[in-house]
């Protein structure tokens, strides 16, 4: 078996060796032709969302009628298509930036129209529903910047360093993308609250702030080459690093007992690299892609608290730190091929995945030092090694119906090191099938039926500590990857003048779902449950009103709902599975000032979650319950966009309501109840972007 190290330099080695001949003969013209799409929906050139003034691909896709990006589930390696949106009809590969970041990044002068399908009529296993192609040509030189700073009068520090400028162009025979970033954030929420006995009466009144600080600065470099014939390559690479800070202080006075001083302060820094390429030729009548993919992380995080009796007795307090290196090594072969009227893909994939952690807990002693404490479980090492093979078979069925199908399997070994070392190995069946119909012009129909494996996250195997809410997980060497049915059946239909709506009907069956749960020998950690389900409905629509004169308006709408349920692992009741969204609605009007550069709208934002449950709590965390938001916004300042957002007068607030027992909850009684509704306040943001 390879090591990851190996693995890695044959990778790399593969995928420069690949690039050497291409770039000597690259089409002495640098133009690519646009693929030809047989089954295109709809076509949108940037001429026919002017209205919009878009800057890059993003702003164009945002502003398609009934499309809504979706983007790729936490998937297990590279595996099948799972994301809407391909560029030039082909993915996009890269697991360290989101599709929007990839998206933001393509010039509307890069493009030369965005072709809406169906997925299933396309040549890559796994698409199924609405895809948006992102067709571009090359150009000598594009580029594009965007600002936005954010303020609010209540808690939170300012922020002004939300920004990213990017190019795209060539150079002789190779296509470039270049693009520095930072991601900017800042949040806060404040106010009083209060603590109750499990009776109901009083215990403790808070009164504090919390504030959060993040920034990720990020440097991306893409090249695109063409070589012998029709072969075609990719070589991209990333490197970002992460200033996270936070702080809560509070003012808790406890019913009959001396007020103290309270703050929580977290730290976090890492940096993180991708390097990713692939080569595509044609071999022996059919065609070869070859994939490599390597990223790393190195994170570092802590946090402490420090309570201050303000009678100046002796402070008590803890610290928790961890450090954690994390890596993937990804290689993958696709050949794909035609026979009649049937498209057959054989593909196979060997991922390494490797985490190491080092975890340490710490008391305040009464002399102002940290001396640290037992904590074995915290430590260790988690390796994967996991080999998947597939092969898909697509062909129509009758000239409006087309079915997929994919037949996989994995094969991955297990390895912890540390505490309660174990080593397991595993073989499970996936796979899919898919029907697209369109059984009259403007409507289609997809229905899939998948067997999927998820992806674990390797901290789950070991402890941790939660300072903030005064809990912990403990190891547990026995998690296993959750698999799951995913059931789903989507129908969009082209309103014509009127717009665009799109349904997608889902249900999801696990047999291994990934929650908190009671520990054998005491406490608890993420573990498996038997059984577990959702399900729900996603519907998005646009709605123009020019027909009805009001022109250049229109009405955008994302509704999103779902349901759970699953065997509480402790009490064995029925319940829903934890913290999941269960409703989330985003609606807004937006007019388009018709012979002006001037545009305005507003709209709302709502999200509701489920509880979570632990061994010995339950809670409800959530913002809202409603966000609304307004802007203005001018499309020719000195030939940029300007936009000034006001978000959240309708006073969305933080609300934390968690019930806390003296020991398992089905048994002991109630502790205390926290109660938290506190403000965040207005927001202020200005946004500027355009294009050099």
């Amino acid at each position: 078996m390879p090591s990851a190290n190996s693995l890695r330099v044959l990778v790399i080695a593969l995928t420069i060796g690949c690039a050497t001949p291409a770039l000597a003969a690259a089409d002495d013209s640098g133009e690519v032709a646009p693929p030809t799409q047989s089954n295109v929906q709809r076509s949108f050139s940037p001429e026919d969302l002017a209205q919009y003034s878009p800057k890059n691909a993003l702003d164009m896709i945002s502003n398609i009628p009934g499309f809504q990006i979706r983007g790729g589930d936490d998937a297990r390696g590279l595996g099948q298509a799972t994301e809407n949106v391909l560029v030039n009809g082909q993915r996009l590969t890269s697991k360290s930036d989101s599709l929007t970041d990839q998206l933001a990044r393509i010039p509307v002068n890069n493009i030369v129209r965005i072709e809406i399908l169906n997925g299933t009529q396309l040549s890559i296993p796994g698409l199924v529903g609405q895809v948006a192609n992102v067709v571009t040509r090359p150009d000598a030189f594009a580029g594009q910047f965007n600002w936005k700073g954010e303020a609010r009068p209540h808690f939170s520090h300012p922020g002004y360093l939300n920004a990213e400028v990017s190019a795209k162009g060539t150079l002789g025979k190779i296509e470039y993308s270049v693009s520095l970033a930072n991601d900017s954030g800042r949040g806060a929420f404040g106010g009083s609250y209060a603590i109750y006995n499990g009776d109901g009466s009083l215990r403790e009144a808070r009164n504090g702030r919390l504030w959060s600080d993040y920034d990720a600065p990020k440097a991306t470099a893409g090249l695109k080459f063409s070589g012998p014939g029709d072969a075609v390559g990719n070589l991209n690479g990333s490197y970002r690093r992460v200033y996270s800070t936070y702080e809560e202080s509070e003012l808790r006075s406890p019913v009959g007992r001396t007020a103290y001083d309270r703050v929580l302060y977290g730290r976090q820094r890492d940096y993180n690299y991708e390097i990713g390429g692939d080569y595509e030729f044609g071999l022996l009548g059919g065609r070869l892609k070859l994939i490599g993919l390597d990223r790393f992380d190195h994170g570092t995080y802590s946090d402490r608290e420090i309570r201050s009796p303000l009678d100046g007795s002796t402070p008590t307090g803890g610290r928790y730190s961890q450090t954690t290196d994390a890596g993937e090594v990804i290689g993958r072969a696709e050949y794909g091929w035609k026979w009649g009227k049937a498209e057959w893909q054989l593909a196979g994939e060997a991922t390494f995945n490797r985490l190491d952690k080092v975890a340490s807990l710490h008391e305040l002693s009464p002399t102002g030092n940290f001396v640290e404490l037992p904590f074995p479980g915290g430590s260790g090492g988690v390796r994967e090694d996991r080999y998947e093979a597939s092969l898909s078979f697509a062909r129509p069925l009758a000239p409006k119906l087309r079915l997929q199908l994919i037949l996989a399997a994995e094969s991955s070994t297990i390895r912890q090191t540390g505490a309660n070392a174990l080593s397991r190995s595993f073989l499970r069946p996936k796979g899919t099938a898919s029907l697209s119909w369109a059984p009259k012009k403007g409507l289609d129909v997809s229905f899939k039926v998948e067997r999927n494996v998820g992806q674990l996250d390797f901290e789950d195997f070991l402890a941790r500590v939660f300072l903030d809410q005064g809990n912990q997980n403990g190891n547990n060497a026995a998690l296993v990857p959750s698999q799951d049915w995913n059931i789903e059946l989507e129908a969009k239909k082209d309103l014509g003048p009127w717009g665009s709506t799109n349904l997608r009907i889902f249900g999801r069956f696990y047999e291994d779902y990934i929650d908190v749960i009671p520990l054998p020998g005491g406490g608890e950690g993420r573990g498996n449950v038997s059984g577990g389900k959702r399900y729900g409905l996603e519907w998005t629509s646009t709605f123009k009103l020019d027909r009805i004169g009001f022109k250049g308006a229109k009405i955008d709408s994302n509704v999103f709902l779902r349901k759970s349920s699953l065997t509480d692992p402790l009490t064995g009741e029925k319940r829903p599975m934890s913290g999941l969204t269960t409703r989330y609605i985003n609606v807004e009007f937006r007019h388009d000032i018709p012979h002006s550069d001037w545009a305005w709208g507003a709209g709302i934002e709502h999200s509701e979650r489920s509880h979570y449950y632990r061994v010995g709590e339950v809670g409800y965390d959530n913002e809202g319950p409603v966000f609304d938001f307004y802007y203005i916004e001018h499309k020719d300042v000195l030939g940029m966009t300007v936009r000034f957002n006001i978000i959240n007068l309708a006073d969305a607030r933080h609300k934390l309501y968690r019930t806390v027992y003296a020991g398992p909850r089905d048994t002991a009684p109630v502790r205390f109840v926290e109660a938290r509704s506190q403000l965040i306040g207005p927001i202020f943001r200005l946004t500027v972007k355009g294009n050099f």
